[in-house]
């Protein structure tokens, strides 16, 4: 279908050929601004941005062929859950109960386990409103999907404004207590060229502190002041400012793959976070968010993907800033928690905006 509103985004809803489960849906606001998503895994396939003259580029990472996302394990633009990032150990205790989760191997949890949100086919619908147009996704996570109590009922709500905002909103309700953390996962290149690597990207970021982690990539408990360290993004940076030093975290992680703190205790308020410039295009990314983390990787492990048109995305092609809980939160009391009560009502906001400089 095609929703047209003068002055207003449009959506297009594209019915895949190749699974007749899997749908994609594009929408497009007044400044020819692009958002191409798909219902397997909630994914963003494609976003085209404007450079400072104007010209359209995609600045997402992710594969031509949407099929490949169900099989994928670089989670390229999609919706992680039903706990992002790392758990430590294979048991998390809920309403003093142990419940055993799905676990890698080195004994960890990871991004939602085996088969995650990621994997996970979405009913979708297309909506209008007086924000712009946009999508709603649906799933339905069973008791005990990859070891976490509760049926949760999950909606993520995608939605591109004329002023180059995407919106996502994570709603949910448990039957039963459980931990629920989530994130949007794309990996983004400004440039509009992902066979180039990000290092001259200029960063800020928000953020006092930071969690160092161990060599599982687990938290460790510190909170971690930023300043004087390779970790310090309080004024703009370019990303690579820092990688060749000797900082035994960068070492550890083969670059950025750290949350940054934004607050303590979850407010629930809407934060600016981060700043992202790429001097060549002039694109900028700032990010908002209810969360009060933002993980910040550097495409570390990318090596030798073939992407989208035939690119190649090896390290540091993309950067992914995952706004969410901090990891390992069950493990650590004086985290902000994951836990969700039954019946309570979960919600999440974060805002990608684009300009222009």
């Amino acid at each position: 279908m095609e929703l047209n509103t003068a002055g207003r985004s449009s959506v297009a809803d594209e019915q895949a050929v190749l699974t007749p489960d899997i749908q994609l849906f594009t929408l497009e606001n007044a400044r020819g601004t692009k958002l191409v998503l798909s219902n397997c895994g909630a994914a963003v396939l494609s976003l085209y941005v404007a450079d400072r003259d104007g010209n359209l580029a995609d600045i997402v990472l992710g594969y031509d062929n949407v099929q490949e996302y169900l099989s994928d394990d670089y989670y390229f633009g999609t919706v992680v859950g039903r706990y992002a990032n790392r758990i430590a150990g294979d048991t998390v205790i809920v309403n003093d109960h142990p419940y055993k989760i799905s676990t890698r191997q080195g004994g960890y949890h990871q991004h939602g386990g085996v088969e995650g949100f990621n994997k996970k086919i979405f009913d979708a619908a297309a909506f209008s409103n007086e924000t712009g147009n946009g999508i709603v996704f649906r799933y339905t996570s069973p008791d005990l999907e990859e070891g976490f109590p509760g049926e949760f009922r999950l909606e993520v709500i995608y939605t591109l404004d004329d002023n180059d905002q995407w919106t996502i909103e994570y709603k949910g309700i448990s039957d039963k207590t459980t931990l629920v953390n989530l994130t949007q996962h794309a990996y983004f290149n400004l440039s509009g060229d992902p066979s180039t690597n990000i290092d001259d990207h200029e960063f800020r970021i928000f953020s006092d502190h930071y969690l160092p982690v161990n060599g599982l990539q687990v938290p460790t408990g510190e909170l971690a002041e930023v300043h004087d360290t390779p970790f310090d993004f309080t004024h703009f940076k370019k990303v690579a400012s820092d990688l060749l030093t000797d900082n035994e975290q960068l070492v550890l992680s083969n670059g950025y793959d750290h949350s940054f703190v934004l607050e303590t205790e979850h407010s629930h308020a809407l934060k600016h976070a981060v700043v992202v410039r790429e001097p060549v295009s002039g694109r900028c990314l700032d990010v908002f968010t209810t969360e009060p983390a933002v993980h910040f990787y550097t495409g570390n492990f990318l090596n030798n993907i073939r992407g989208k048109k035939e690119v190649v995305y090896n390290k540091r092609s993309g950067f992914c800033l995952e706004t969410q809980h901090f990891p390992d939160s069950p493990n650590h009391s004086h985290f902000p928690s994951t836990e969700l009560k039954a019946g309570e009502h979960f919600y999440s906001k974060t805002i990608f905006r684009f300009s222009a400089e």
